[in-house]
């Protein structure tokens, strides 16, 4: 059985080898673009909370928003400020949603792809 990776996993490696059964797997997938999302958001970011990841991504992967902050968040990539927000999806009422930022292994991933990235350009 394959080892599925873990949210530091994927990041940290520079080019993605996927399993055609991964691709094929629409919810995983999904949820794989918008962990990347989010990285890419908080890397740009100071802090951030999912009223600025709703107002950037598709309507399709507002679903899987949750699911990425949590995978991201157990696996050390982002983490709580602290603080909260109003949510300004109408349907919650205003009710209170994390404020996330970047942790210093969030950075450091986002270092070495930066790195690798520059490293296959100038080659």
């Amino acid at each position: 059985m394959v080892r599925k990776l873990t949210p530091a996993e994927r990041l940290a490696s520079a080019e993605k080898d996927f399993l055609l059964e991964e691709i094929a797997d629409q919810d995983s997938w999904d949820q794989f673009l918008v962990e990347q999302a989010v990285f890419h958001f908080g890397q740009r970011h100071h802090d951030f909370s999912c009223n600025d990841l709703r107002d950037v991504l598709p309507e399709l992967g507002h679903g899987f928003l949750g699911a990425a902050i949590n995978a991201l968040s157990r696996g050390g990539i982002i983490q709580h400020t602290g603080r909260t927000v109003p949510s300004t999806q109408t349907r919650t009422h205003g009710h209170r949603i994390g404020v996330w930022q970047l942790t210093h292994k969030g950075r450091r991933i986002a270092a070495q792809r930066r790195a690798a990235q520059a490293r296959k350009a100038a080659a």
